[in-house]
């Protein structure tokens, strides 16, 4: 606990804890209706990560001006993500589907996780329904999620030279990201007989989505210098692998590979150029949002990253965020600020040690709310060497669900409370789960 800050001393009353859910009955008979002391069970310390129970006290100094709404991983399940601002209490659903801040919604921020795209099957429908959000006056931090900039990285390709560094990033989006093209083919150049009158030959769009036959020995001397041995080759056989098997899943999804050149084209200009619809989107992005102690990730840090925030404000982080983004996708995919969209603290990730927890700590950095590693049974609480995790992937998406098999529609949100409270709401877990150190 840096010096000077004292803990809590007066907790709310947990009934408090309950939002006020305005929405469909179906929604609300789902979310559950009472709250309860975060269970043991669901906090868990990792091995050989002893903290004291002084050190999971957060001083009243750390917690947020305003309540925040973090929201993650919804992976373009439209419904999943609306119910979501529904059961977190800042929105109300009219019956007429309009999204209505309610007084809650208007005192808070809400911070979207990150992964709002691919899967499907609405990521367009999403879209509108977050830039309906935007537009309600609510106050909005969207948060870069691995398949957000999977995708993005993708269409990106389109507009670059041919180069071994970018060649392979459209095949590297993998069948996930075909979903949003399906529909944006579906919407916008299907019942359009002339829009694939100017799209090439297969061939020609074979040669201009997929890396060329000398990639691979190109790609070994362009990325020696971020990636090496084991990693460099295993980077080259998954997208071996994924280029054998890209035409087939353009297939299932209901689309030849001129309609998915066809469609990526459409992507781009809807995404990518100033003016489209959607350009907002990519726009709007950050890679970290920091309110008091709590730092907002989509899904972890690391000790390169603590090193940073030692010498970087969180918005120059953003802005560097941005700028290498645009100017160097492949530095940016394959260097250490990608590392916050996918550590999921395995043995190949970046390693996330004692000393960056101190780096971190001594900025004022005590906790770390993220998405990316979804759970079944609503959100969980670790601890890394004293750093406090709140893991906000409460499984929305509906493929997700089918496949771990959860029934219905996925609901859940994670509230920081600028009262000195956690609160996880999930339609998976019978009750709201309130942490007050």
């Amino acid at each position: 606990m840096p010096q000077g800050d004292s803990p809590m001393t007066l907790s709310p009353p947990m009934s408090d804890a309950v939002p006020r859910y305005r929405g469909p009955t179906r929604y609300l008979k789902a979310l559950p209706s009472h709250a309860a002391q975060w269970p043991e069970t669901h906090q868990h310390l990792r091995a050989g990560d002893k903290v004291s129970r002084a050190a999971r006290k957060l001083g009243s100094k750390d917690w947020p001006r305003r309540d925040v709404i973090f929201i993650s991983d919804a992976h373009a399940d439209a419904e999943a993500f609306i119910a979501s601002l529904v059961a977190s209490g800042g929105v109300r659903l009219t019956s007429r589907d309009n999204l209505v801040l309610t007084s809650r919604g208007k005192r808070s921020v809400f911070v979207i996780g990150g992964d709002c795209l691919d899967k499907g099957p609405s990521n367009l429908e999403l879209l509108e329904a977050l830039r309906t959000l935007m537009r309600s006056g609510a106050r909005l931090k969207l948060l870069a999620g691995n398949h957000d900039m999977r995708l993005m990285l993708a269409l990106m390709r389109l507009s670059h030279d041919d180069s071994a560094r970018t060649d392979h990033l459209f095949v590297r989006m993998g069948a996930k990201g075909l979903a949003l093209l399906k529909e944006v083919f579906d919407h916008y150049l299907a019942d359009r007989p002339r829009a694939m009158k100017s799209i090439p030959s297969r061939s020609e769009c074979r040669r201009r989505l997929y890396p060329g036959p000398d990639w691979a020995e190109q790609f070994r001397l362009s990325a020696s210098h971020v990636l090496k041995g084991e990693a460099l080759e295993k980077e080259i056989t998954r997208l071996s692998a994924k280029a054998d098997g890209f035409e087939h899943a353009c297939v299932k999804h209901g689309l030849s590979l001129r309609q998915t050149y066809a469609a990526a084209l459409k992507a781009h200009e809807l995404f990518l150029k100033p003016g489209g619809r959607f350009a907002w989107f990519f726009d709007e992005m950050r890679l970290a949002y920091r309110s008091g102690a709590f730092l907002h990730v989509h899904a972890g840090v690391d000790d390169a990253f603590a090193r940073r925030l030692s010498r970087q404000k969180v918005s120059q982080v953003n802005q560097e965020f941005r700028r290498i983004l645009r100017e160097d996708p492949f530095t940016f995919y394959y260097g250490e600020l990608a590392n916050v969209l996918r550590t999921k603290y395995r043995k190949s990730d970046m390693v996330l040690s004692a000393a960056g927890v101190k780096r971190l700590h001594k900025v004022g950095i005590r906790a770390v709310m993220h998405g990316h590693v979804n759970h079944q049974a609503g959100q969980q609480l670790g601890w890394r060497h004293g750093l406090l995790h709140i893991e906000g992937d409460v499984t929305l998406d509906r493929n997700s669900r089918r496949k771990e098999g959860l029934d219905g529609v996925g609901m859940g949100a994670t509230l920081i409370e600028a009262c000195g409270r956690i609160v996880g709401i999930s339609n998976d877990h019978p009750e709201i789960k309130v942490y007050a150190p």
